[in-house]
């Protein structure tokens, strides 16, 4: 998939690097909030809707799902060089400041203050997540499935996950099943009800 001619777009492989690399040092522990508003409403690099897709491929491929999009976005715009350029800046930098800070705070690790901090910390990145999630429901409208379908998905996926408890593999092959199957027959009817096709 590409951007429309026209839409921003980094314009240097350093642009890119640099991009990741603050986005990078921004996160800390859920980075969906982060990611969604520097690359769709700050840069506008991605809409909300190719957002919203390069972040389900990025969910079901192996690995940290914010490298995997910037790998996908440096790839789009500059091939495998961006893609390699995106990776070294979501992690060069945060791997250097979590090795200081492992190598400084050794000692400490384990006391109640900091597994205090690292608690509060988690409940604020739930919270961003929660955010974000509401702030991308608008896209749905527009999404080939339904807002119906897609409202129960939501609901099924969260039920699964966070009140029975299954593990997310299932979930991802019997919801994600479900809804690729489904996108793909109402794709197969709007083309075949497509008079311009």
């Amino acid at each position: 998939m590409t951007s429309a001619p026209g839409t921003p777009r980094p314009h240097s492989l350093a642009e890119l690097f640099w991009a990741f690399t603050w986005l990078a040092l921004q996160g800390f522990g859920g980075v969906l909030a982060v990611v969604q508003i520097e690359l769709v409403e700050r840069r506008r690099w991605l809409t909300r809707e190719e957002f919203i897709e390069d972040w389900a491929v990025a969910q079901i491929m192996p690995g940290p799902n914010v490298v995997n999009l910037s790998m996908m976005i440096g790839d789009r715009y500059f091939g495998l060089r961006g893609a390699m350029t995106a990776l070294a800046g979501m992690l060069l930098f945060p791997l250097l400041i979590v090795l200081a800070l492992a190598a400084l705070l050794a000692g400490v690790a384990d006391t109640p203050q900091v597994q205090g901090a690292l608690r509060g910390m988690g409940a604020v990145a739930a919270g961003l997540i929660a955010g974000t999630g509401l702030k991308l429901v608008a896209a749905l409208k527009r999404n080939v499935m339904g807002w119906i379908m897609c409202g129960s998905l939501i609901a099924a996926t969260f039920v699964a996950i966070a009140w029975l408890r299954w593990p997310l593999a299932w979930v991802l092959l019997g919801l994600g099943g479900v809804a690729c199957v489904w996108a793909y027959r109402r794709l197969g009817q709007i083309t075949v009800g497509d008079p311009g096709t």
